[in-house]
């Protein structure tokens, strides 16, 4: 085992003093417990309910509909010739799982005319 220091807020640090004394076991046990359980919960795939599938299918087929239709031809071309001027601001791609745009410094990629990803 490791060992770890943390500095908590004095709020917290009671919080957890309590959650940990309801459950009748220490405070460094109830830590292990909560944080093992946050990691879990990050790592477990959730089921989508029946509703939530049938209104994104909708969803999509609205969209569908909405867009019209294309030939095999029309969106070849289209996808063969990307449209970026010179003059134009570089492409921005970011996780979306990172809520604060700082934190996004890392994962940002630009793409410009003369760049292989040009084409993607």
């Amino acid at each position: 085992m490791s060992r770890l220091t943390l500095r908590l807020p004095d709020s917290l640090h009671q919080q957890l003093e309590q959650m940990a004394e309801s459950e009748k076991i220490s405070l460094n046990q109830y830590i292990v417990y909560a944080l093992t359980r946050q990691l879990t919960m990050t790592y477990t795939v959730q089921a989508v309910p029946e509703k939530v599938i049938a209104e994104e299918r909708a969803a999509y087929s609205a969209l569908l509909q909405a867009l019209g239709r294309a030939s095999l031809a029309e969106t070849k071309e289209a996808l063969s010739a990307p449209k970026i001027s010179s003059g134009s601001a570089p492409a921005r791609i970011a996780s979306p799982r990172l809520k604060n745009p700082a934190q996004c410094a890392d994962f940002q990629m630009e793409v410009s005319q003369d760049s292989p990803y040009a084409a993607v």
